[in-house]
């Protein structure tokens, strides 16, 4: 969203709207300090430490998440099957590994996990960044950066817990959860802006190396990581931590040394193992847990459209919008931000209402609006043309000439959407830990993660056939169209292996028939690719909305049961 004030901060300043502006700026920020830095007088650095590191992390982790499905297609050939099923491994080992790592956090202390993890998140990213050899850059970066995404995650909340007081712990959290979705942000910018700059395949010398445009993206996940692990490394103490009688430093045991730490976690791992085993076999002959099960199976259809939102959105958004569409300002700027600004206030104005109550009302408004996606697009061209669009395309996203109704249905979506996700999202662990017989809370809290896991799956696994389908690549269309209206042999779009021509390779052959590259090796410039996909777009439409129309249909089931199994799932909510 373009600022007024950093193309013209003079003239800004002195206008009504400049004041305006300013003055809002200087009391958020003093609302912020107020509320967020006050209370937290008094805490070791480490807690600040930890602030930093996730946001960079956060950065990096965006940067790559967003990126990793056109990175599968666009660099490594991947069909959108293969891409979607490559994803569905890659988060399947990172949810799974988060469960599991948190004994190994407690045996082997913060600060090493952390640099393990950062390690673990460092390596991989430069591999991915620096080949585009598809064994390496999945056997060496992604799948072990699953890994060391997993050690990040408990090991960030139990250095929040650990670093402030009980007074300061709801701030500390907070903040916490305020700076993730502020990182959030920034990666989605980033992301934009870097393809904005340099057109979806476009291509960069960086260190030697020619870089496309969605390995510049890793490299800046990569440069990105770096400082987080020195800040862990040089100021990151070891034995930190805060009480209410003040901050105590414990030095660490004679017995921490290496080998030690190793034989220590691997003998908690085995107790963890066997202790969560037995819970499990607690739990499955508690009548309470099979309503509980109920309950996390409606929850799977809700978080199936986060999922989507990574892993579907940006190929349909680059599809129906067109090469260098702002796909991250659309969801990853605007949710988070939308989330650090209700969350509290929901919090606050709802504290007396019952979790499950939350979650039917908030489940719905989550759902409902998914619906805007499933419309046909002339459903929003009065409102692309009137002042809606005007905001939305030419003030917010810094659009030029006529908006595309779409952008209009995607805003609508992304901003209703995002309110039933301040509603009902941060009740769903208080209603686990609330339905959870004495004892047992941990085993719940475990099992709450059971819809990322499952969403996390599925959602991979279909997101590429739905595409497939429904929103078929310009790589598809153009083969379609050199096939059937020029007659050039399948062979002649084929390698050798019988695989298809890769989309950078077939766009040039339909722009050089359409007369937009007129000599031979002519780069496929980003005006020249916007128009080849301007043609193909209208010569070949794709049924989006039917894509759109089955995620709608799968998210509603979650409010639709919540509400008609209110007595067996609800009841027991103390």
């Amino acid at each position: 969203m373009p600022f007024p004030f950093f193309e013209h901060p003079l003239d800004t300043l002195l206008t009504s709207a400049g004041l305006l502006w300013t003055l809002a700026a200087v009391v958020a920020i003093g609302i912020f300090y107020r509320v967020s830095i006050v209370p937290l007088r008094g805490a070791p650095r480490e807690l600040w430490v930890i602030y930093a590191t996730k946001v960079l992390e956060i950065v990096a982790y965006g940067l790559m998440s967003s990126t990793l499905v056109l990175w599968l297609s666009a660099d490594l050939d991947f069909s959108d099957a293969s891409a979607g099923d490559t994803i569905a491994i890659w988060s399947t080992i990172m949810t799974l590994t988060t469960v599991l790592v948190g004994s190994l956090v407690d045996a082997i202390g913060i600060r090493t996990s952390f640099l393990l993890g950062f390690w673990m998140c460092l390596i991989p990213r430069a591999i991915m960044t620096a080949t585009d050899n598809t064994w390496v850059a999945l056997g060496l970066g992604l799948f072990p950066m699953a890994i060391g995404l997993a050690l990040m995650t408990p090991v960030m909340n139990a250095a929040i817990k650990r670093y402030s007081t009980t007074k300061q712990q709801t701030v500390a959290f907070a903040m916490f959860y305020v700076l993730m979705n502020v990182g959030f942000a920034i990666s989605g910018w980033l992301f934009d802006w870097v393809r904005e700059t340099m057109g979806e395949y476009g291509s960069q010398e960086i260190w030697g190396m020619t870089l496309s445009t969605y390995r510049v993206l890793f490299f800046w996940a990569t440069i990105a990581t770096v400082p987080g692990l020195l800040i862990t490394q040089f100021w990151l103490r070891r034995g930190v931590e805060a009480t209410d009688d003040g901050i105590i430093f414990t030095p660490p045991a004679e017995d921490a040394r290496q080998g030690s730490k190793i034989a220590k976690a691997i003998s908690s791992l085995k107790e963890a193992g066997e202790k969560t085993a037995e819970n499990f076999a607690k739990v499955w002959s508690q009548p309470n847990f099979y309503r509980f099960l109920v309950f996390l199976s409606l929850i799977v259809t809700m978080r199936i459209v986060f999922y989507h939102m990574h892993y579907t959105f940006p190929k349909f958004g680059l599809r129906e919008l067109g090469p260098g569409a702002k796909i991250g300002t659309l969801w990853s700027v605007l949710n988070p931000v939308m989330i650090v600004i209700l969350t509290p206030l929901v919090a606050a104005c709802t504290a007396r209402v019952k979790s499950y109550s939350m979650i039917a009302v908030g489940s719905s408004f989550a759902a409902l609006p998914v619906f805007f996606m499933a419309m046909p697009r002339e459903w929003f061209a009065e409102m692309a043309n009137g002042w809606l669009g005007n905001l939305i395309g030419h003030t917010w996203l810094g659009l030029s000439g006529p908006i595309d109704p779409i952008y209009i249905s995607i805003t609508l979506f992304i901003f209703f959407f995002s309110i039933g996700e301040a509603i009902w999202s941060p009740r769903l662990y208080q209603y686990t830990a609330a339905i959870a017989p004495k004892g047992q809370e941990g085993t719940y809290m475990a099992l709450s993660m059971l819809p990322y896991f499952v969403a996390k799956l599925f959602v991979g696994m279909m997101s590429g056939r739905m595409l497939e389908r429904w929103c078929q690549s310009d790589g598809v269309l153009a083969t379609r169209f050199l096939s059937e209206k020029h007659g050039v042999a399948l062979e002649q779009l084929q390698r050798q292996n019988g695989d298809p021509l890769p989309e950078r390779e077939l766009l040039p052959m339909v722009a050089e028939k359409l007369q937009l590259i007129t000599e031979k090796g002519q780069e496929l410039t980003q005006e020249i690719h916007f128009q080849t996909w301007q043609f193909l777009h209208a010569e070949y439409p794709r049924d989006s909305t039917s894509l759109w129309l089955a995620i709608a249909c799968m998210a509603l089931i979650c409010p639709i049961g919540i509400v008609v199994l209110r007595k067996f799932i609800g009841s027991r909510e103390s």
